[in-house]
């Protein structure tokens, strides 16, 4: 009798048991939901404020990229003497300047973009020292000249970069 009694008041707590499982698992789910929503709107938000930040960084790349292109750079910095070394030192001193100012930059471009930035500053660092060594230059006006004749031959280090920023900043929209 006893055994009777205990499996009807188990039979009878069934149903509830149930319907309270049923209720935690979908109280369980709306509180997860509920979560994601606010983590979105949140991560929606910071994103909105992110926007104008990496846009500004990108454009701030891409004009250090119009500064250290070759053609650009030799019109912008000028012999101070016909001596190639002092001259190549000069360049170079100038793209390591332009990119120590833009260095914190780095932190608001995706990593494939910064490592080609850097590519693209040491390849057209190497470009200024291969010239350099040619045995056709022997002054600095005569270093000018063979850099402006190698980019005739192919484009600058830079330009691969600056596309490579067109597009990610297209993707960004």
């Amino acid at each position: 009798m006893e055994i009777d009694k205990i499996i009807d008041f188990l039979l009878s707590l069934l149903p509830a048991a149930i319907v309270g499982a049923v209720a935690y698992y979908f109280f369980k789910q709306h509180m997860e939901n509920e979560a994601g929503r606010r983590r979105y709107l949140i991560q929606k938000d910071r994103q909105k404020e992110s926007f104008p930040i990496r846009l500004q960084a990108y454009e701030r790349m891409a004009l250090f990229l119009e500064r250290i292109s070759p053609s650009k750079l030799l019109t912008r910095v000028h012999p101070t003497s016909s001596n190639k070394e002092d001259y190549e030192n000069l360049l170079i001193a100038n793209i390591e300047q332009e990119f120590e100012h833009n260095l914190s930059q780095q932190i608001y471009v995706s990593d494939d973009c910064w490592t080609i930035i850097i590519a693209a500053k040491n390849a057209t660092i190497q470009l200024i020292r291969k010239s350099n060594m040619n045995e056709k230059t022997d002054t600095a006006n005569k270093l000018r000249e063979v850099i402006l004749t190698e980019l005739m031959e192919k484009s600058a280090p830079s330009n691969a970069a600056l596309s490579f920023i067109k597009k990610e900043v297209g993707e960004m929209w």
